[in-house]
């Protein structure tokens, strides 16, 4: 399976490409921005977009959906809790001090318990609300990786501050639907260095007495 992280846009959210060697078909996570970038890894592996997925509505993981859904005409897929965030980027926009990026219509929910398939490789939709009340984590077992959005981040989790999040419910998610994960399963965070879920439930200051 092709693997790559690409941080896109000032934030410099990790953009999670993948691919199928046999099929050559593509899944794309988190495209908050630098289409051209992710468009040109596409090329270099002769990869075709299947399906575009969304951790969660924040502008920095999902600016760039609406330019790379037009170039590839792939469906985007989003957890429909985060539909009233998405509704508002124009504010997000405003936060950061940018333009407003097109918004993409969503084609599919991302739900609990769906799964998306990539070739021979089913990546499972784990809902994990509180950093936004839609953030959904994509477990990967035939890879032993987690893609975690902004809900899990090496020695941290996500911020809890902003509309929509919740520091219980992400504690919640977290305890319940990811440090269940098998210990040596690696974690990709929506920014920063992978981990593991051994590494996270030994050092992370946020999880001790979960």
């Amino acid at each position: 399976m092709i693997h790559e992280i690409l941080p896109v846009g000032m934030l410099q959210c990790n953009c999670s490409i993948f691919g199928d060697e046999t099929s050559r078909e593509a899944i794309v996570i988190d495209p908050g921005d630098q289409i051209d970038d992710i468009l040109a890894i596409l090329d270099r592996h002769s990869l075709t977009v299947k399906s575009i997925v969304i951790t969660h509505a924040h502008i920095d993981h999902i600016g760039g959906a609406a330019k790379l859904k037009a170039a590839t005409g792939a469906p985007v897929y989003m957890n429909s809790n985060d539909q009233e965030l998405y509704d508002h980027l124009d504010t997000q926009a405003a936060w950061l001090g940018m333009p407003t990026p097109q918004s993409a219509e969503i084609d599919a929910p991302a739900r609990e318990g769906d799964a998306l398939t990539l070739g021979q490789t089913l990546f499972h939709i784990l809902h994990t609300p509180g950093h936004t009340q839609g953030s959904i984590s994509l477990w990967v077992p035939a890879e032993n990786k987690l893609i975690a959005g902004d809900t899990l981040f090496r020695d941290s989790i996500g911020r809890t501050d902003l509309p929509g999040g919740n520091t219980r419910q992400i504690l919640s998610s977290i305890h319940t639907k990811i440090l269940t994960l098998p210990e040596a399963a690696i974690v990709v965070p929506g920014h920063g260095a992978n981990t593991t879920i051994g590494r996270e439930k030994e050092r992370n200051p946020f999880l001790q007495g979960l």
